[in-house]
């Protein structure tokens, strides 16, 4: 890696956690810069996962104070969201490399749709929530299928997957928006790390890419006076 295409990529990371400090989804900079540079789409794929991760992880942080009382919704729903993720990259190893490939054009415009209907989205649920008078503590069956659905999308590219959950959430479970956007942070963080863990074993990582995201996401991440929770992948 040369010293522009190193500033390039930190700059992209920057660029992603300047947006993730907005919409989220800062994965939607780095990764069509890793596509540029002429990284092969999984390894840029790959490599872009794990470098996203320290972000995550802070989100949860970032709204530990929501999770309280959420414990057994999060495992099962936990659950759920490791094996989709599992399932999605053992299916982005395991699959021939140009049938991903295919799929990323597609794949990056689904993401960015996401990202341009989350406002709609999140003020549709304060509406619905302003509706409901009941209680679903745990959202029932399909509520499970979904976020095992989104795992496995999570597993094999990810883009999106924050504006995804909340979505889902917030349709199944009648609870506060603030507590709904910690759980998200736990199953796409759940996701995330799955993911991760399956990469690091199974696949190449460019651990100079993952490292140089990790700490431009991580850094804005803290810098931002955005709520860490507002920051899916």
């Amino acid at each position: 890696m040369g010293p522009g295409e190193a500033l390039a990529i930190f700059a992209a990371g920057a660029g992603a956690g300047a947006i993730n400090s907005v919409v989220g989804s800062g994965s939607l900079i780095t990764f069509p810069v890793l596509l540029a540079f002429g990284y092969p789409p999984v390894l840029a794929n790959v490599s872009n996962n794990l470098g996203i991760v320290p972000g995550n992880v802070s989100g949860v942080l970032g709204y530990r104070a929501e999770l309280t009382g959420q414990r057994q919704r999060l495992l099962r729903l936990g659950v759920a969201s490791v094996a989709g993720a599992l399932a999605g990259g053992l299916m982005l190893l395991e699959l021939p490399a140009h049938a991903f490939e295919a799929a990323v054009p597609v794949l990056i415009l689904v993401a960015c749709g996401l990202v341009i209907v989350q406002p709609w989205v999140n003020r549709w649920l304060a509406e619905r929530r302003s509706r409901r008078d009941h209680r679903r503590p745990h959202g029932g069956a399909g509520l499970l299928a979904g976020v095992l659905g989104i795992g496995v999308y999570g597993g094999y590219f990810g883009g999106g997957q924050g504006v995804l959950l909340i979505g889902l959430l917030g349709t199944f479970l009648d609870d506060d928006l603030q507590r709904i956007n910690a759980a998200k942070n736990v199953l796409a963080s759940a996701a995330n790390l799955t993911a991760a863990a399956l990469f690091i074993l199974l696949a190449r990582v460019d651990w100079v890419v993952a490292a140089l995201i990790a700490a431009l996401v991580l850094a804005l991440r803290h810098s931002s006076s955005q709520p860490a929770g507002s920051w899916p992948a």
